[in-house]
């Protein structure tokens, strides 16, 4: 993992922004660090009070997504999927992610993808955001929404002032 290309960890002016953070049960040690990480940084963007639900995996992200993309400016989904033995993880990771996208395309709300596809869990340890991991995807996927929320409130009032986006 290089994380090239990867934006600064900045943080954005969202104050206003109403946000929802769906999460997995499963691989809790992992998914409980991003959902503080994620909330943190919506904290850090000046949402104070984001609303968090958790689900029981990955698969349900994506309609607990599409239900709160319905109140909210921004949703960010948060899991761990981990490769085992099967094939199943192939199926969980592109059902889910490809969820959570088509929830974005339908609504137009942003859906920040905090799903981690890992083949360990040493992997997913060193993204979730713990003091010794090497990248903090929650956070990301928490900024990454809420600018895209920004963006598009922006976009939409100027369609509204009748002005070119």
């Amino acid at each position: 993992m290089t994380g090239e290309g990867r934006p600064d960890r900045a943080v954005v002016a969202a104050h206003g922004i109403r946000l929802g953070i769906a999460a997995s049960r499963w691989n809790a040690h992992v998914v409980d660090a991003m959902v503080e990480r994620a909330i943190e940084a919506a904290r850090s963007c000046g949402v104070t009070t984001p609303t968090v639900v958790r689900v029981a995996g990955a698969l349900e992200l994506p309609v607990v997504a599409l239900e709160l993309a319905h109140h909210h400016d921004a949703v960010v989904g948060l899991a761990a999927v981990i490769r085992g033995a099967t094939p199943h993880f192939e199926y969980v990771a592109q059902a889910a992610t490809m969820g959570l996208t088509q929830v974005a395309i339908q609504t137009g709300t942003p859906v920040g993808d905090g799903i981690l596809t890992c083949d360990s869990m040493a992997q997913a340890l060193d993204r979730c955001g713990l003091p010794d991991s090497a990248e903090d995807k929650g956070w990301e996927a928490t900024v990454a929404a809420l600018d895209c929320a920004l963006v598009l409130r922006d976009l939409r009032s100027r369609a509204a002032a009748g002005m070119p986006g």
